[in-house]
């Protein structure tokens, strides 16, 4: 549930953000945390059933009569669908003053399992899956002189490990992209953060852990996965303060391990790697 001192101050009230990956997940719940604000939505999502109940949900928390929930159905990579149907809604309800990107997926394997289009199925969905909406909305933005984008990475945004060759480089794609976005864009007073959420508690982490290789579930073990709600509260309260990093949970104290020691953090990852192998009974 959003901060309750947020909640009475509802400091969305007139705003209205577009959500790719809106429909599940984190997503889904800060659609909720921005209604409850005081805000408007735009939902995007591929799954027309998904789309609706997010949307059926999310209705259920307006409070203002100014406010409204859309919902827009369209793969995020598809830039021949997606610039019309974002352009149409813009046409009537007026440049957004958010984009928040969460699109995204994990498949977890390893190395001798993956193929190119592996590679390749991960870079066009967690890249340019948020590319694409950007591209479309930055010329508006630069008009109005206003905006902000908030884009989805990892952890594995900073740091990879086993079973993630194909995940953590599109994850490192998207902080490249939004440093050099939020350097570019400055003058035109348009704004960006970076999400780096840790394994959190939603259909897709579901979905993840049934590929992913026994050594990373070793690993994890002593990491509790965060609650989705947790996580999109953390989101929406760093888009307000305009931060650029917004690291839930343990993901604020590995990038300041990965910044400032590296080596202690492969020290680490190593470490949990050649316990998880000998648990296994697999160490060389």
């Amino acid at each position: 549930m959003a901060n309750q001192n947020l909640v009475k101050r509802q400091p969305f009230r007139n705003k209205v953000a577009v959500v790719c990956g809106g429909s599940k997940g984190i997503g889904r719940e800060t659609a909720k945390e921005i209604v409850l604000l005081g805000g408007s939505v735009c939902v995007i999502g591929r799954g027309l059933e998904s789309l609706e109940s997010a949307v059926f949900e999310i209705r259920g928390l307006l409070r203002w009569d100014t406010q409204f929930v859309e919902l827009i159905k369209c793969d995020a990579t598809d830039m021949d669908r997606m610039k019309p149907a974002l352009n149409e809604f813009i046409a009537r309800k007026g440049t957004p003053d958010f984009l928040i990107n969460l699109v995204g997926y994990a498949y977890p394997q390893y190395i001798q399992n993956l193929t190119l289009n592996d590679f390749r199925n991960s870079m066009e969905t967690n890249y340019f899956g948020q590319l694409v909406p950007t591209l479309i909305l930055l010329p508006h933005f630069k008009a109005a002189r206003k905006g902000h984008i908030a884009n989805v990475s990892s952890i594995m945004g900073f740091f990879g490990i086993m079973g993630y060759a194909a995940y953590a480089p599109a994850k490192y794609a998207i902080v490249g992209l939004t440093e050099a976005l939020r350097h570019e864009l400055k003058p035109c007073n348009v704004t960006f953060s970076v999400l780096y959420p840790p394994d959190t508690e939603t259909p897709g982490y579901e979905t993840e852990n049934r590929t992913k290789p026994k050594e990373c579930t070793l690993m994890a073990e002593s990491m509790k996965p965060l609650k989705a709600n947790k996580v999109a509260e953390i989101f929406v309260e760093g888009i307000l303060k305009k931060r650029l990093a917004i690291m839930p949970g343990e993901a604020g104290m590995l990038w300041r391990i990965s910044r400032f020691f590296p080596w202690l953090l492969r020290w680490i990852i190593d470490r949990q790697y050649h316990q998880a192998k000998r648990k296994l009974g697999s160490v060389d």
